[in-house]
């Protein structure tokens, strides 16, 4: 990988450098008042304890995409105006905001660069809230926050669905790496363009300018105009400042590893009562079940919802509340034997806190078969997200995996492909899926199960996957199938491995033992071993065997594998860590 830089305008023909297209996209039109709501004087009063007041002069550029951050930006006097910018020189214009209304999106709780620029447009007069008095603005003001803070997130979903803005991503289509970085960006709900160079006039300058070997792809033009060949998920992360620069030094009160629904629910509950909070997450926030296409079990949603959208709003209820969120960061190791805590991150960098909390989920579990590296990304898919649905319009495909998750990405599928093959080892669905899923599928026409089945080879190219082969389990016959999509849902082992040299108990599957279960394995062993203490330690519900380090969701032995259980317990686990730190001496 390495960095380089554009001048704004190096690589963009004249015509393309401002266009102007539909200032929001047309299915928010309907909500055009709600993101871009106008203040009144007596709310604009409000705002006045929280910010400062400057002035810029016509012409000055106040916000640059990249680089700028900030909170909030209220207009006072004269206008201001935002466009959309790629990178690349592309300039889209968005809106003027004139006195009472505010420049900002989801990005700028955190204080994240801007996505937009900004120019004034006459003499302009302006309240700057910077990024924590408007978390305090949102908290304090909450009706006047509601507002606000829904007209943030129609903003992004806007940047989302007018597919602009963000970084660039130029490389040929059946890239592999490619795909990767798309998947990433869009689980995190990050704007972003892809050029092929076969096709646009701009790629191909590109390439001809930094001639990408086949290694290099691909070119990635950051919102700042950096250009990166093939950049890992942590230099993206870097580069749009989804992960921060961490000060080693900080004491946090309760670090969290992984930004899923458990995770997620600890980080806000926490945040809201006033503890400081690092979330570490390793790929995008909501884990698993962002994935999901729709969750119709979830208390308060009898018309369902979808993974993507309830990771997203709790994302954004923890940034309110004043969470720190790294992603990319990956965790691969937790040091006990001092303290405070310490959590060495895969880069090197240490991060202390006063508890931990792991909610780190598992990892996808991968078929026995040789070659399936090779086609990850390029025909065999993990998670189903509109990314990958868009790659299977009207083809069939093949998804193996029985239990919800399964089930619902298949229902998603349907939508797009011609037929869906439901690939299962077991005689049905019965014991593994939700009886509505089940019900659903047998009603799709296009959803067809296979019993007893299982694929024992891909076969392809460097292109990708071209087709598989089928067994069944009970007749030993096998199948070819001339497909060029699988998707893998067989389930997920616990990621603690990396927990070891801290001495984190763990049952026999790997899963973290609380509570109870902590103090009757450790019976047991002192038993074994002809120790009989008088008194056993007594540990919270969610209190691993390592005195603050507590474990909540998929990763923690005997938890009920649901979204609505792991929220449960994320927010059950705030009480222990308060009553934890209650008890530390005022030294530490």
């Amino acid at each position: 990988m390495a960095n380089m830089h554009l001048t704004p305008t190096q690589f963009v023909p004249e015509a393309h450098r401002e266009e102007t297209v539909g200032t929001v996209p047309s299915n928010l039109e309907s909500r055009r008042h709600q993101m871009f709501p106008v203040l009144t004087e007596a709310e604009i009063k409000k705002l006045q304890r929280f910010g400062t007041v400057r002035t810029y002069h016509n012409g000055v550029r106040i916000l640059e995409a990249g680089h700028t951050t900030f909170g909030m930006i209220v207009t006072l006097s004269g206008r201001i105006a935002i466009s959309r910018y790629d990178g690349l020189g592309n300039s889209w214009p968005i809106t003027e905001h004139g006195r009472g209304e505010f420049t900002a999106e989801v990005s700028q709780l955190a204080g994240r660069p801007t996505l937009v620029n900004a120019f004034a447009v006459g003499d302009v007069e302006a309240l700057v809230i910077p990024p924590e008095s408007l978390r305090a603005l949102v908290i304090a003001e909450a009706e006047l926050g509601e507002r606000i803070v829904r007209a943030l997130i129609l903003r992004r979903v806007g940047l989302l669905e007018a597919n602009s803005g963000g970084p660039v991503l130029v490389a040929p289509e059946n890239s592999q790496r490619l795909h990767q970085l798309r998947s990433f960006l869009t689980s995190n709900a990050y704007p972003h363009t892809v050029l092929d160079p076969k096709e646009d006039e701009q790629a191909r300058s590109l390439c001809e300018y930094y001639q990408p070997a086949p290694e290099d792809w691909p070119l990635v033009v950051c919102p700042d105009g950096s250009v990166k060949k093939n950049p890992s998920n942590a230099d993206m992360g870097r580069c749009l400042g989804l992960l921060p620069d961490l000060d080693e030094d900080k004491v946090w009160d309760v670090i969290v590893v992984g930004a899923g629904p458990a995770g997620l629910a600890t980080a806000v509950y926490a945040g809201s009562e006033g503890l400081s909070v690092l979330a570490l997450e390793q790929r995008a926030y909501g884990g698993q079940a962002a994935a999901s296409a729709r969750i119709e079990n979830y208390l308060g949603f009898p018309t369902g919802i979808s993974g993507g959208a309830l990771a997203g709003r709790a994302y954004v209820q923890a940034q309110k509340f004043g969470v720190e969120v790294a992603i990319p960061a990956p965790a691969n190791r937790l040091i006990c034997d001092t303290y405070p805590l310490e959590v060495q991150l895969a880069e090197g960098k240490r991060v202390k806190a006063r508890t931990v909390v792991l909610s780190c989920g598992a990892r996808y579990r991968r078929p026995a078969l040789d070659n399936i590296a090779q086609f990850e990304g390029r025909g065999i898919y993990y998670w189903a997200s509109r990314i990958e649905a868009n790659l299977c319009k009207s083809e069939e495909v093949i998804l193996v995996g029985g239990g919800n998750s399964a089930g619902q990405a298949a229902v998603f599928l349907s939508g797009h492909a011609s037929k869906v093959h439901m690939v299962i080892r077991g005689e049905g669905l019965k014991a593994t899926m939700s009886t509505y899923l089940i019900e659903r599928i047998r009603a799709t026409p296009n959803i067809v199960l296979h019993t007893h089945t299982e694929i024992v080879r891909l076969d392809g190219d460097d292109e990708g996957l071209k087709g598989v082969q089928l067994r069944n389990k009970r007749t030993g016959e096998e199948s070819a199938c001339d497909v060029c999509r699988v998707f893998l849902f067989i389930g997920a082992d616990p990621n603690t491995d990396w927990l070891g040299d801290c001495g984190v108990d763990v049952d026999a599957q790997g899963f973290i033992r609380t509570g109870h279960d902590v103090t009757k394995a450790q019976c047991r062993a002192n038993f074994d071993e002809g120790i009989y203490p008088k008194d056993q330690p007594v540990r919270a519900a969610l209190e691993t065997s390592v005195p603050g380090v507590f474990a909540i969701g998929d990763v923690r032995a005997g938890s009920t594998k649901r979204v609505a259980a792991g929220v449960g317990e994320g927010a059950q686990v705030v009480s222990q860590i308060h009553a934890f730190l209650a008890n530390l001496p005022l030294a530490v």
